[in-house]
């Protein structure tokens, strides 16, 4: 994407010149749709050129088992066992949630090596990535990975280069269930909705959309049947939030220190102008030393040399 379409960097400040106004974009996703079929995991894979390491059979569905620097999406499944007695397959396509307010850009501390769009796309920019790991920390949800090729940090793009020239992300085109679906945010919002109201009509009270408050708001969003226990979708956060630690440092700790380090620089300089820097006495001349000993030869030794003819 331009430039132009950028509305935040990680560890800037200043405000980007020109932003073009863009709708702001969105990924929802329906698990009560979903087959797991991998189908997605392929098309990214395909998309973004991407060749994982071929894993081991863990007696799972889930496979690879995590996310990897190679491997941006992955199917989770786990059994649920209903207050009924009956036994749910809760399927969810895991990646990055591209969330409004991006953990991962805050704490990221190297200029520009995170950006965000301003159609709500949060993008990594490997070209200034250091791989600190800083953005696994500030990620509520655990998503970004650092590749032990390039030690650079990697996630799901949400196919920005494709979205840009109007395209719909990989993992979208290829679903054959409709159950992941992309355009406008609000848009998206309004298919949940429908969703939704089907989910309750056929006994699931509990359906709803998650998009949680806690980082902003999401730019990825589930259509889930059981929404007040998100959690039981391989372990989805239920109420996901920016970690203290990167609030801490960015808030209060970074400001702090930089004033320390600035007065311990302006001490120093007072302390040159006014007193100069510091003299140390010219080392005094060595003095004699020690008499050397005096090796006295026993009278009663007569030294012998061949060579004399006595």
């Amino acid at each position: 994407m331009s430039t132009q379409d950028i509305h935040a960097r990680s560890a800037t400040t200043t405000p980007m010149p020109s932003v073009r106004n863009q709708q702001e974009v969105a990924k929802l996703i329906d698990v009560s749709k979903c087959i797991g079929c991998k189908a997605c995991q392929v098309a990214c894979s395909e998309w973004n050129e991407l060749r994982d390491e071929v894993g081991h059979n863990h007696g799972v569905y889930d496979n690879p088992l995590d996310l990897t620097a190679d491997s941006w999406t992955v199917m989770r499944f786990t059994e649920h066992e209903n207050p009924n007695g009956n036994l749910e397959w809760l399927i969810r396509k895991d990646g990055c949630m591209h969330c409004a307010e991006p953990g991962c850009l805050k704490a990221c501390p190297s200029p520009g090596a995170i950006v965000k769009y301003a159609n709500g796309i949060v993008d990594f920019n490997q070209d200034h990535c250091i791989g600190c790991g800083y953005c696994i920390t500030g990620c509520p949800f655990n998503i970004p990975r650092i590749s032990q090729k390039d030690h650079k940090a990697y996630k799901c793009t949400l196919c920005s280069d494709r979205v840009s020239v109007g395209m719909e992300p990989a993992c979208v085109k290829t679903c054959p269930t409709g159950a992941i679906v992309f355009g406008t945010k609000d848009a998206m919002k309004e298919h949940a909705a429908e969703r939704i109201e089907d989910l309750k009509s056929r006994g699931f009270e509990h359906a709803g959309l998650y998009d949680p408050e806690g980082v902003g708001g999401t730019h990825v969003m589930y259509v889930l049947h059981h929404n007040d226990q998100p959690s039981l979708y391989a372990g989805l956060p239920d109420k996901p939030a920016i970690s203290p630690m990167v609030s801490l440092w960015k808030g209060i700790t970074k400001p702090l220190g930089l004033l320390a380090m600035g007065a311990v620089v302006l001490a120093g300089f007072f302390h040159y102008t006014r007193i100069g820097p510091n003299r140390t006495e010219e080392d005094e001349e060595p003095g004699p030393g020690p008499e050397a000993p005096v090796h006295k030869v026993d009278p009663s030794v007569h030294s012998y040399d061949p060579r004399d003819p006595r």
